[in-house]
C-alpha cells in the first residue's frame, strides 16, 4: 500500500479491527445487492440493476462508499428509534417527505433497523427504480406533468413490516395502484428480505466484537475519509471564488430554453468546511418535471451525490479508484440554497420525475467550476442516464412495459480518453438482447457504439450507444432524456460530444415523449450522448486517430474534419498521410485563430437556445 493510501484509524481503535469492520460492511452491502438482483422480478431491478444498498449507523451516517443511497433521516423523523422493533421494515417514496433522499416517485426505499442487545445500532437500506407506481402514464414518469399528483402514488415513511409481520393492507394499496402489480410485489419482497438478511449479518458483527468497539471503528472509517479528502484532494484547489453554470434544455411543458444550474464555489482551507457551494443563480422551478427537491437536511444527500467529482483531484487515477465516499465528506462542504421556488428548491406539489436533468447536470457544474479553478484538471462532461422504452400489448393482449436506462460516453480526462457507454448507477447495465427479444414484441437489430459521438480531443470523449429496435406489433415509444439539443461540453480545448437522438423512420423525436405511436415493422433508432473531449484534438497522436477509425469509433470524415488526420488504405490497414495531415492541421489551426478558442466548448446547440450567443459569460476564465 502506498504512503498516500496509509490507513490512519482514530486514536485508541485497533487498526486490524477497523479493517475487519470495513470489509464486513462492504461484504454485507454487496450481499444485499446480490440477493436483490437474484430474487427481484422486474427487468429494471433484476436485469438493469437500477438500485443500490447502503449501510448507516444509528447516528444516520452513511458508512459504505461503493454506492450512493437514500437517507435514514425521514424514517427516524417519523418513527423514533426507541419505538423500533426487531423485524421492522420501513418504506417511503415521497419526494417532499424524504429529506432530499428520494428524487422521484418510482424510487422506492426500504429501511431495516439493526439490533444489538435490544437496541438499534445501525440501519440497512435499499432503494431502486421500479417499473410503475401509478400516475398518468406507464412507468410513472409523465414527461409533461405539471404536478406531483400526476406522477404516481406518494407514500410517506410507514412501517411496512411490523416486528416481522408484513402490512398486507399497505402492500395491497401499492400494488393496486401499479400497472405492473406482480413485479412491484416481487421487487418489494426481494428488497425487504435482502435488507432483513443484511441486518442479521450486521448484527452478528456487533455480537462478535461489541457495540463500543464496532462504533469506534465506524468513527475511524468516517474520520479517515474526512482527513483524506481534506488533505489529499481539497488541498489541490487554490483558495478563491469560482463561478460556472450549465443548463437543462427543456421541461416537457414550455418550449426548450436554458434552465440554469449555477454553482459559486468558495474555497477557504482555514474554514471548518473548506468548500462553500452556493446555488444562487439557479433558475426558477420549472412547470414540468425537471425539479429536484435538494434543499432538505442541509443538503446532505447532494453533498454525498456531488463528492465523487472531488476524487478527480487525486494524484493518480489509481489513487482515485481507492477513495470511497461516505459521511466523512459531509463536514467538508457547506451548501447555500436560494429561496424556495427554484429548480433545486421546488415548492410542493411541483413535479420531479425527470429530476435527473438537474442532479446529473450538477455533477458537471461542479466539475466545470473545478476545471476553472485547477487549470483543467477535471474530466469533460458526460450524460449517462436517459430512459427510453416502448409500451403496448403483446400477442396475447397483455399490457407490457419495456423501459431501459441507457448510458452514454464519459468525458475525456487529463490522462486518458473517456469510457464508452458508461452507466452512472453502480453496476447498472443495458437489458440483454436475448432477454428483451424473448419477453417483448420487438427485435434488437443493432446494439453497438455510436460512431463519432465522442467529443474530439487530445483525449477523446467516450462513445454512446447506437441501438435499433424493430417493432413486431404496434406500440408507443417513450423517452425521458436531456442533451437532445445541448451537448456534453468539452474542456481545455476539447470539443463537445454529439447529443442524444431518436429517430423513427425519419421522424426525429423530442427528448421528452410519453406515447409516440410506432407501427409494426418500424425501426426505433436510438443514439445516446458522447462525452466531451479534453484538450485540443489537433494535438492527438495521428496513430491513435487511425486506431479509432479501425475500431469503428471515429469515421474517416471525423478523422479529417475533427482531428485533421488524413488516412489512406483499407480499414484494416490504414496509413497516416503525414504531409497531408500537417497541411490539414495547419488549416484547422488557422481557422481556430480566426474564430477564437474557448476553454469550454458547449457545441452548436447552445447558440440555438441562447439567442445566438456563442458562449456563456461564465465560460470566460
Amino acid at each position: 500500500m502506498s504512503a498516500n493510501a496509509e490507513r490512519r484509524p482514530a486514536h485508541g481503535v485497533d487498526p486490524v479491527l477497523v479493517e475487519i469492520v470495513e470489509g464486513t460492511l462492504a461484504s454485507v452491502e454487496r450481499e444485499v445487492e446480490t440477493a436483490i438482483a437474484r430474487t427481484a422480478r422486474s427487468p429494471m431491478i433484476r436485469d438493469a440493476h437500477d438500485f443500490r444498498a447502503g449501510i448507516h449507523d444509528v447516528r444516520l451516517r452513511k458508512l459504505t462508499g461503493r454506492s450512493y443511497s437514500a437517507l435514514v433521516q425521514p424514517v427516524v423523523r417519523d418513527f423514533p428509534v426507541e419505538e423500533m422493533r426487531q423485524g421492522d421494515v420501513f418504506f417511503h417514496n415521497d419526494v417532499y417527505l424524504s429529506e432530499g433522499g428520494i428524487g422521484h416517485l418510482p424510487d422506492l426505499c426500504v429501511t431495516v433497523p439493526v439490533f444489538h442487545d435490544g437496541a438499534v445500532v445501525a440501519f440497512v437500506q435499499a432503494f431502486g427504480h421500479h417499473d410503475d407506481i401509478g400516475g398518468a402514464v406507464p412507468g410513472s414518469m409523465p414527461s409533461h406533468a405539471r404536478s406531483v399528483f400526476e406522477e404516481g402514488l406518494m407514500v410517506p415513511p410507514i412501517r411496512l413490516w411490523d416486528a416481522g409481520v408484513p402490512n398486507r393492507a399497505a402492500l395491497t394499496i401499492m400494488t393496486r395502484n401499479s400497472r405492473m402489480p406482480d413485479s412491484l410485489a416481487g421487487d418489494l419482497d426481494a428488497e425487504c428480505s435482502a435488507c432483513l438478511m443484511g441486518a442479521r449479518r450486521l448484527g452478528e458483527l456487533f455480537d462478535r466484537y461489541g457495540r463500543e468497539a464496532v462504533e469506534g471503528c465506524f468513527d475511524a472509517i468516517i474520520s479517515r475519509t474526512t482527513e483524506t479528502f481534506r488533505g489529499e484532494l481539497l488541498s489541490r484547489i487554490p483558495e478563491g471564488t469560482y463561478v460556472w453554470e450549465d443548463y437543462a434544455e427543456h421541461d416537457g411543458v414550455d418550449e426548450p430554453r436554458l434552465h440554469a444550474q449555477r454553482i459559486t464555489l468558495t474555497v477557504d482551507h482555514s474554514a471548518p468546511a473548506p468548500l462553500l457551494v452556493d446555488f444562487t443563480g439557479t433558475s426558477p422551478q420549472a412547470k414540468g418535471p425537471i425539479n429536484h427537491a435538494g434543499d432538505y437536511a442541509d443538503g446532505v444527500f447532494l453533498k454525498k451525490w456531488l463528492a465523487p467529482i472531488l476524487r478527480n483531484l487525486a494524484e493518480t487515477p489509481e489513487r482515485m479508484a481507492e477513495l470511497d465516499v461516505n459521511e466523512g465528506v459531509v463536514p467538508l462542504i457547506e451548501m447555500r440554497f436560494p429561496e424556495k421556488g427554484t429548480l433545486l428548491t421546488p415548492i410542493f406539489p411541483a413535479p420531479t420525475n425527470a429530476r435527473t436533468f438537474v442532479i446529473l447536470r450538477l455533477l458537471g457544474v461542479l466539475a466545470g467550476v473545478l476545471a476553472k479553478a485547477t487549470a483543467g484538471r477535471m474530466p469533460a462532461d458526460q450524460e449517462t442516464i436517459r430512459y427510453t422504452g416502448v409500451h403496448g400489448e403483446d400477442a396475447d393482449g397483455r399490457p407490457y412495459l419495456m423501459r431501459e436506462v441507457l448510458g452514454g460516453g464519459s468525458g475525456g480526462r487529463w490522462y486518458a480518453d473517456g469510457e464508452d457507454t458508461v452507466h452512472v448507477v453502480p453496476d447498472s447495465r443495458n437489458i440483454p438482447v436475448e432477454f428483451a427479444e424473448s419477453r417483448w414484441p420487438f427485435l434488437v437489430e443493432r446494439l453497438g457504439l455510436a460512431v463519432d459521438s465522442g467529443g474530439p480531443g487530445l483525449h477523446r470523449g467516450g462513445l454512446g450507444y447506437d441501438k435499433h429496435l424493430r417493432m413486431l406489433r404496434d406500440a408507443s415509444f417513450m423517452s425521458i432524456a436531456d442533451r437532445s439539443i445541448l451537448s456534453c461540453w468539452g474542456v481545455n480545448g476539447g470539443h463537445a460530444g454529439r447529443p442524444f437522438v431518436v429517430e423513427i423512420e425519419g421522424r426525429r423525436m423530442e427528448g421528452l415523449v410519453d406515447d409516440s405511436p410506432v407501427r409494426a415493422g418500424e425501426v426505433v433508432r436510438i443514439r445516446t450522448t458522447g462525452g466531451g473531449g479534453w484538450g485540443s484534438p489537433l494535438e492527438r497522436d495521428p496513430a491513435l486517430v487511425a486506431a479509432d477509425v479501425r475500431d469503428g469509433k471515429v469515421s474517416l470524415w471525423g478523422a479529417r474534419d475533427d482531428y485533421g488526420v488524413v488516412l489512406h488504405g483499407p480499414r484494416d490497414d490504414l496509413r497516416v498521410d503525414a504531409e497531408a495531415t500537417a497541411l490539414r492541421r495547419a488549416e484547422l489551426r488557422a481557422l481556430l485563430w480566426e474564430t477564437g478558442s474557448l476553454f469550454f466548448d458547449r457545441g452548436p446547440g447552445f447558440p440555438t437556445l441562447s439567442g445566438g450567443l456563442p458562449y456563456a459569460e461564465v465560460d470566460l476564465i
